[in-house]
């Protein structure tokens, strides 16, 4: 396949995944496909007239042009025969044509969590992203988020500090950074990560590129896990694309009394998987939580989360011992456990039972 015709006839606009496959196994090569007439494209099945008249008036020069301002951005573009391109997308609805990507392209290869969830987010929410995004990239997993501002950029964040590794899929092209509040963030993704996009580099987002982005954040991972939603969130909108692509969806519940857990709880009461720790998150990959050396008890804890914390690390025990401990009924008691769970100050084993997390000294 020569990859300027291929890059070129991907161009062509309207025409997809599907239109190209057609093509390419109608005329054999992207190459035949630019060079065949306009009367034999328009009788291939799908293909009108004025499909036929954009196809011919594709231009090499131009996807030669294209290649090169990417190439200038530091990046490059992964058409679907490249070893680097996720094959994991090639069975998705609406498959991309290609990839532009910049960075650590192996990291599309590997076994990945999508992480997505609210921009106006609370304590909590950010709480709960670094200790799941974080504990997840320290197992293993990549995080796979849409650098946008709140849990996506927290979920980012996360991974780099473990360290860890992380992919920002883009609504937008290389040279654009959106929203300018992630500069910091573009630039260290940029260096320890990987960038990809299906915008080509100078492309300003618009209301359309986030549907299309978000599609590629489900796609790119086995589990999607939403932290922080209203009930009519865009990040709900990666929950149907993963629904659609057969991926599991997990999400982290919330007070009922919280606008911003509204859309998790939802998920949760329809079928979704409650993450209650990162435990839940790795039994989906077969993966056990590993230990954090340096995790330290934070000074901004209640005089409630103190004493239960201290009566967890004397070992095992049942969330109603220590509710009998702490004089407080089980409900109030679970509630500040799951605190301490989110922040990875303890961990839950079957049954109830609860434990000092590792590291958590």
């Amino acid at each position: 396949m020569s990859d300027l015709a291929y890059i070129a006839l991907a161009g062509v606009p309207g025409i997809g995944r599907a239109r190209l496959d057609l093509l390419l196994a109608a005329f054999g090569d992207a190459t035949s496909v630019l060079r065949a007439s306009p009367q034999a494209l328009a009788s291939t099945p799908g293909i009108s007239r004025a499909a036929a008249t954009a196809i011919r008036r594709a231009s090499l020069d131009g996807a030669g042009q294209l290649l090169a301002r990417t190439e200038a951005c530091g990046g490059q573009i992964l058409l679907p025969d490249h070893p680097a391109f996720p094959t994991i997308l090639t069975a998705i609805p609406d498959a991309p044509v290609l990839l532009f990507a910049l960075g650590r392209t192996e990291l599309l290869g590997r076994p990945a969590l999508a992480v997505v969830g609210s921009r106006e987010h609370t304590r909590y929410g950010a709480e709960a992203c670094r200790h799941l995004a974080g504990g997840a990239a320290r197992a293993g997993l990549v995080i796979v988020s849409g650098m946008a501002r709140g849990i996506d950029a927290l979920a980012h964040r996360a991974a780099l500090e473990v360290p860890g590794d992380t992919i920002g899929v883009l609504g937008n092209g290389f040279g654009v950074i959106y929203p300018s509040a992630n500069r910091e963030l573009y630039q260290d993704v940029g260096r320890d990560g990987c960038f990809i996009t299906e915008f080509p580099p100078g492309e300003r987002p618009n209301a359309g590129s986030f549907p299309r982005r978000n599609r590629l954040i489900s796609g790119l991972a086995r589990a999607t896990l939403v932290i922080e939603a209203r009930e009519r969130s865009g990040a709900l909108i990666t929950v149907d694309c993963a629904l659609a692509q057969g991926r599991e969806v997990m999400a982290v519940p919330g007070p009922i009394t919280s606008p911003v857990s509204l859309g998790c709880n939802r998920l949760i009461q329809h079928g979704a998987k409650p993450a209650l720790g990162l435990r839940d998150i790795l039994e989906e990959y077969g993966l056990a939580p590993q230990a954090d050396a340096h995790a330290a008890v934070p000074s901004n804890l209640t005089d409630d989360e103190r004493q239960v914390l201290t009566l967890v690390g004397e070992g095992t025990q049942h969330v109603d011992a220590i509710a009998a401990r702490v004089g407080r009924d089980a409900a109030t008691t679970l509630a500040v456990l799951t605190s301490l769970e989110i922040r990875g100050l303890v961990a839950q084993d079957r049954g109830m039972l609860f434990r000092r997390a590792i590291g958590s000294r």
